[in-house]
């Protein structure tokens, strides 16, 4: 039960994004086609999970037996950097029509705070292995979820009356605080 609280958690009522508001820059820069944000957030995903995986077992292993914690935000990154590579390549090579579509953003994933603040959280909330891996898994789906979510919202708004000062950015920001204001609701279903 406490997985599946931990995975509803991190997908919803703790997203990433619009409770922490960490990795806005994909949120808002992908969530423009459906295709492209899902893309993104499945690769997100990928490397979430994974992270969460390799950033607990170096840590547990590694560092905490070497008494070096002190080198858990180098090492996360330099882990975080080397398995966005290695997605990157698999996605150059099994669909290139995904890797031009998401074009920078998909390096960008390295510099990501979304997955960084995942591996924090991880060592912060002192998770088991299932637990960090259950916990990255779902921090990936809320992430998904949060830009499929705003990508759709904003593939309407290309038909929609908006008034001229706040097209593009502008209505981008407000509807994204609007998601924010829904998923900070679920919050207070899952507490009462």
């Amino acid at each position: 039960m406490n997985l599946i609280l931990i995975f509803i958690a991190a997908a919803v009522t703790n997203n990433f994004v619009l409770t922490y508001f960490l990795g806005i820059c994909p949120f808002i820069g992908v969530s423009n086609r459906l295709e492209s944000a899902f893309g993104m957030g499945m690769a997100t995903t990928f490397v979430m999970t994974l992270a969460a995986t390799v950033t607990w077992l170096i840590n547990h292993y590694l560092l905490i037996p070497l008494h070096i914690e002190f080198l858990e935000y180098v090492t996360f990154i330099l882990t975080i950097a080397s398995l966005v590579q290695l997605v990157e390549m698999f996605i150059r090579k099994t669909s290139p029509e995904l890797y031009r579509a998401l074009g920078i953003y998909l390096p960008l994933i390295t510099t990501n705070c979304a997955i960084l603040g995942l591996t924090l959280f991880v060592v912060l909330r002192n998770y088991a292995f299932l637990e960090a891996v259950i916990f990255g898994f779902g921090a990936g789906v809320g992430f998904t979820l949060a830009l499929v979510v705003m990508a759709g919202i904003r593939e309407e708004l290309e038909f929609a009356d908006v008034p001229k000062p706040l097209k593009g950015t502008g209505i981008t920001l407000i509807i994204a605080g609007l998601l924010a204001l829904a998923f900070m609701g679920f919050g207070g279903l899952i507490s009462s």
